[in-house]
């Protein structure tokens, strides 16, 4: 009976799962202007082209001699930089961060940082597939800050320890690593620091930055010169546990101790391994802060598919950014794909979410994709890899005690939302995967593994206008870098001291794309 029950509820809930695939927007050739078009609660957006290109070497290093690898983790553009030139050149400042150092093979003890480029941008309206344009899209490196704790001790990428963690007066207890020797498999005197598992970007005002994380999944507030400020803990339905207590690890063992056992593997409840707070955005005013993780709770259908689709954002009033608050809280039911290389009974998953970003009037762009599919990977060919929108306008606040208290749930095992709580509208919209398009840059989804081929990993989201001012017209460009976990055969970390090369035999380039967008008027969209 039990057996006869639970498949009722598992084919039940694929049904309202295959309702929550979005209608793809209609596509139309680039040449009128128009790639596809979007309606979202009556407002449109238009994807008009994909306009510029551009990469940076695997094998590049930072100013303190580590490989300059997986910076598209996020993004974020300073609009006070930002020009647009007489001959049609725009410029500006861009930062960016690497998540957690090289760990396709493990996890090191990479100090956690924030990356500065200067980038130049022409656009290229005449390239066409049979002429292409070469890059119009360039990165000068510029400079990298270092990320410490609140004492000066720097962070590190490495998987945080199973129980515990670091206690600082002032602050929730910290996700941390105890590590031996130098943290890289090499001789040292050990030791423990924060583990930060970087994924969001926002810049303030007065120069400090706000970072989400994957290990707690934490959202941390680090100054200007790059000392943790403020560390805000979500509510405890987010927080991962095994065996009734607190384990920030994410099963991610250090490159050195490959065979080290997290047992259970996946947590008990909280935010699953590795799809913690992985979008992260702000008003333009920078008082509301918002955080998105990237698939559901392990109370809320996670973490296998197809049922970990019900995504939960956190609003902050950060104001105060010494003291943040929660205000409110909604749930965002992520897109499915077919995955055709896989059995038919396994084929529907989730495209879990990369990046938000917020655009004004409670809608965000959301950077969805599928996996393992790219560059470096067994398939080439990428199903779903898409910015679309969302809305949470008539969304359920599930802020409460009761969701948000330790194993809190707001959706069943199956990820069916309880009876009452809404999502927020989702709006399918740009694809990155059109060959029409990336071919105007010699670019292309699928093939053979080489040139040309996009990354797997589509990671960050920067919106700035295209007239180089307030962008009232609604005309904006839309950057997207990809996350290229560090993989060169060249590859050199702890201030260039240590030498690896990735397994897979691939250098993988740091990229980066340009889409030309048209918005819906309204406020700037800085």
């Amino acid at each position: 009976m039990f057996i006869l029950t639970h498949l009722f509820l598992v084919l039940s809930a694929c049904l309202s799962l295959t309702s929550a695939i979005p209608t793809s927007p209609k596509s139309h050739p680039s040449a009128a202007g128009v790639v596809n078009r979007t309606t979202c609660n009556g407002k449109q957006y238009t994807y008009q082209r994909l306009a510029g290109y551009g990469s940076i070497p695997a094998n590049a290093r930072d100013s303190y001699g580590d490989t300059l690898g997986g910076f598209g983790s996020a993004i974020a553009i300073d609009h006070k930089s930002w020009r647009k030139l007489k001959n049609g050149t725009y410029t500006g400042k861009l930062y960016a961060i690497p998540d957690r150092g090289w760990n396709t093979q493990g996890t090191l003890n990479y100090q956690n940082r924030i990356h500065t480029f200067a980038i130049s941008f022409t656009p290229a309206p005449d390239a066409t597939a049979t002429s292409p344009s070469p890059p119009n899209l360039h990165l000068s490196y510029k400079s990298t800050l270092l990320l410490t704790d609140p004492l000066g001790n720097p962070t590190t990428g490495l998987d945080a320890d199973l129980t515990g963690g670091l206690t600082i007066s002032n602050f929730p207890i910290l996700p941390s690593a105890t590590y031996t020797g130098n943290g890289f498999g090499q001789a040292g005197s050990g030791g423990r620091r924060i583990s930060i598992d970087a994924e969001g970007l926002v810049l303030n005002n007065d120069g400090s930055y706000w970072i989400s994380d994957e290990y707690g999944p934490y959202i941390y507030r680090f100054s200007a010169s790059g000392k943790l400020l403020t560390a805000i803990a979500p509510p405890p339905a987010y927080i991962p546990r095994r065996n009734n207590t607190i384990s920030f690890t994410a099963d991610s063992p250090p490159v050195y101790e490959p065979d080290r056992a997290v047992i259970p593997s996946d947590p008990e409840s909280g935010r699953s391994n590795n799809q913690g707070l992985e979008g992260l955005t702000a008003s333009p005013d920078g008082k509301t802060l918002y955080a998105l993780t990237q698939s559901a709770l392990i109370n809320d259908g996670g973490p296998d598919n197809p049922f970990r689709h019900q995504a939960r954002l956190l609003e902050y009033d950060v104001s105060r950014p010494s003291n943040p608050t929660l205000s409110h809280e909604y749930v965002v039911t992520l897109p499915l794909w077919t995955d055709p290389t896989e059995d038919e009974d396994e084929q529907t998953k989730v495209a879990a979410q990369s990046e938000i970003h917020y655009l004004g009037g409670g809608q965000f762009f959301i950077l969805a994709r599928d996996s393992g599919a790219g560059g470096g990977q067994d398939s080439s060919t990428s199903i779903y890899r898409h910015i679309d929108v969302f809305d949470i306008s008539s969304a359920t606040n599930i802020k409460s005690a009761d969701n948000d208290a330790i194993d809190g749930s707001i959706a069943s095992d199956e990820g069916v939302l309880e009876p009452g709580v809404e999502a927020a509208t989702y709006c399918s919209f740009l694809d990155f995967n059109v060959n029409s398009e990336l071919a105007r840059f010699g670019l292309r989804n699928g093939g053979e593994q080489g040139a040309g081929l996009l990354n797997e990993k589509w990671e960050s989201i920067a919106v700035v206008p295209a007239d180089g001012k307030k962008g009232k017209d609604g005309g904006f460009f839309v950057l997207s870098l990809s996350d290229n976990d560090f993989i060169t055969q060249d590859g050199y970390l702890n201030n260039g001291q240590y030498r690896y090369t990735d397994e897979s035999g691939f250098d993988l380039d740091n990229q980066a794309l340009v889409f030309q967008v048209q918005l819906p008027p309204g406020k700037n969209r800085s």
